[in-house]
């Protein structure tokens, strides 16, 4: 999968890097040579300090310090620090937020194509494959135009590693999610349910609670990353082997009255630091998936058994009865449905 990730990042990210990076050219100078801020944003994320994507959130808000020499100011915001995760999305649309790393299938009723975006169930596992459909197969000009009717500026995508369900007890068949109450928002939800469980929407600072309280039985996380920072496998010790999606793909979104505010160099620096985030996110999480994997199993986490033909079946049946739902859902999911089919 990654072998595609550096072909990627060489012809897509590494060249908008280049592009962004000779646009700003002539206006970059050293932090030591900044001045007083021209504009004051506020950046909104949805992971606690100190955890790992955490500090790559702080890294891009910097690099758009450092990239502006001091022009743009970018407070970051973490979990449970005055906006909660569902309303990343609307604090950053009417403007109480300036910049916003959402996740939208917390958002599904306010914007439809998110939970498209993000990766339905069935989808591509392959990151070259699913980046292409950004930049070259037309994902990016709908989402811009989708994301500019809700007051909102679109930035580089994001791609993380593939969502799996840690539960409290294992799952030995698929039939095992018979009744189980599991933390998985928007389409991750809808797809469970397809298998007999019933789905929560909780933000990410929720989970470890949930769990250790028997709110819910288990839970998916953006990544098993988030599953190794949120300690919870102190509380939920099973992995089921097959993810609900392969990747994922995730905005950073900005107040577009606040965009337009920029002038035109500084709107080519923010872009050219959300292209550095992107390839950061992409590389750090390849290289954190095994440590991660390795910490929660010192912590006793296991792997459920692998799942037979007959499970991997229905498994997938599941995920491939959401397309044709979510395609009705408004305009633009439709059009990013019919790219996925046609390519």
């Amino acid at each position: 999968m990654f072998n595609t990730l550096r072909k990627l990042q060489k012809k897509t990210l590494t060249r908008k890097v280049a592009g962004y990076a000779l646009a700003i050219s002539s206006t970059f100078f050293t932090v030591s040579q900044a001045f007083a801020a021209e504009h004051n944003w506020r950046f909104v994320n949805l992971y606690s300090r100190g955890t790992a994507y955490g500090e790559v959130y702080k890294n891009f808000a910097e690099n758009i310090e450092t990239m502006s020499n001091g022009r743009i100011s970018v407070q970051v915001m973490y979990a449970g620090e005055g906006v909660g995760q569902t309303g990343v999305f609307g604090s950053v649309k009417s403007g109480l937020i300036t910049m916003g790393a959402p996740f939208q299938p917390m958002h599904a009723g306010e914007f439809p194509p998110g939970v498209v975006e993000v990766g339905l169930p069935g989808m591509t596992d392959d990151v070259g494959e699913l980046s292409a459909l950004f930049h070259e197969k037309g994902w990016g000009e709908v989402l811009e135009e989708a994301y500019d009717k809700q007051n909102l500026v679109w930035l580089e995508p994001y791609i993380q590693l593939p969502v799996y369900i840690l539960t409290k007890e294992p799952i030995t068949s698929v039939e095992d999610f018979e009744g189980l109450k599991i933390r998985a928002p928007g389409a991750y939800g809808k797809f469970l349910r397809n298998l007999g469980a019933s789905p929560a929407s909780l933000s990410w600072s929720e989970i470890y609670t949930s769990l250790a309280t028997g709110v819910i039985d288990g839970s998916i996380g953006s990544n098993l990353i988030d599953h190794r920072d949120g300690n919870h496998v102190e509380v939920a010790k099973y992995m089921y082997r097959l993810p609900i999606a392969g990747a994922q793909a995730l905005p950073i979104v900005v107040n577009k009255n606040a965009w337009n505010k920029l002038p035109e160099d500084l709107q080519a620096i923010v872009r050219g630091a959300s292209a550095v985030h992107a390839r950061e996110q992409m590389t750090k999480s390849r290289l954190w998936e095994s440590q991660a994997v390795a910490d929660m199993q010192s912590k006793g986490m296991e792997w459920s058994p692998q799942p037979n033909d007959a499970d991997v079946a229905k498994w997938n049946e599941a995920a491939n009865s959401l397309w044709s739902e979510y395609a009705k859902a408004d305009k633009y999911s439709s059009r990013l449905v019919e790219i996925i089919q046609n390519n």
